[in-house]
């Protein structure tokens, strides 16, 4: 039989020392999973509300929040992925990067095209092969 003890669910009898039955053990464990889940979610939702919102403060700064300007991506770099971007203040990694990831060649970075930096950080980071 299985028994819930201290959080956790064992192989025993049907009914722990403390009276709970094995189905209110696995409740228990369900509803913590549940509030797991739901910590994930928001998470998940705050890093994607900062990652635009971080996105549309730096385009913002010379007047469209649409796209980035290659200053506007220097200074974005610099300041928020300085950990991630190795030598994010030298210019010629800078001109590299906004090269290879303007994909419609008009000097600027949209959002997809500043996500694709994103998923590429997030993949190195996470140690996914690329």
């Amino acid at each position: 039989m299985l028994r819930w003890k201290d959080g956790e669910l064992f192989l025993g009898e049907a009914v722990s020392s403390s009276g709970h039955g094995v189905t209110a053990g696995l409740m228990l464990a369900e509803e913590k999973n549940i509030k797991e889940r739901q910590i994930v979610k928001v998470v998940m939702e705050s890093a994607i509300g900062v990652l635009v919102t971080q996105f549309k403060a730096y385009a913002g700064s010379d007047g469209s929040s649409d796209t980035l300007s290659r200053d506007e991506f220097c200074k974005l770099l610099k300041s928020e992925l300085s950990n991630f971007v190795k030598d994010a203040a030298d210019p010629a990694v800078v001109d590299q990067l906004m090269s290879s990831l303007d994909k419609n060649n008009d000097g600027e970075l949209n959002f997809l095209e500043f996500w694709h930096l994103i998923g590429h950080l997030a993949s190195k980071h996470g140690g996914f092969s690329q």
